[in-house]
């Protein structure tokens, strides 16, 4: 495998330290990073980022091999990883930086997420406030953000046991 195979897709479900850790066990994930995405300020803090003030999300950026696993597959995994009728929240992670997105790469992934939404709302009764948008720059978090269960331990941060509808 060459790098130039490879893809990222980013996705914000709430706190990003769970939501990187489940994206790192999916087999063909090459690696998760915890950032900053979807607001105005360049180079955003974690401080900044919670004051609302900069409009970014709290978001993972996944790069992945397409021969392991698909796009289609982390939106699978995306949808299930949090609620997705919440909105600017995840369980009692609340406020805008902890909203449902799907930041896309390619005009492919853009049409691939929206068929996935359509399909996951068909299944739910509550409408899915999910926004699905270009992907703008990504700000890689801080050190201490980066594998934060992996170097503390899990269970810091909300990731739903199974997603009601």
């Amino acid at each position: 495998m060459s790098d130039s195979t490879l893809q990222t897709a980013t996705f914000a479900a709430g706190c990003f330290w769970g939501v990187e850790d489940a994206f790192r066990r999916i087999p063909g994930v090459i690696d998760a990073v915890s950032g900053y995405t979807g607001g105005r300020t360049e180079n955003p803090t974690y401080r900044e980022v919670c004051g609302h003030g900069t409009g970014h999300a709290e978001a993972v950026e996944v790069t992945f091999d397409p021969s392991r696993v698909s796009y289609e597959q982390l939106l699978a995994a995306f949808w299930n990883l949090h609620d997705p009728t919440q909105l600017n929240r995840q369980g009692p992670d609340v406020g805008d930086q902890y909203r449902s997105a799907i930041f896309t790469h390619s005009p492919e992934q853009m049409r691939a997420a929206v068929d996935s939404r359509d399909a996951e709302q068909a299944k739910l009764r509550r409408p899915i406030v999910t926004q699905i948008l270009e992907a703008p720059a990504f700000w890689r978090a801080e050190e201490y953000h980066q594998r934060y269960f992996e170097k503390n331990g899990g269970g810091a941060c909300h990731i739903p046991a199974g997603r009601q509808s």
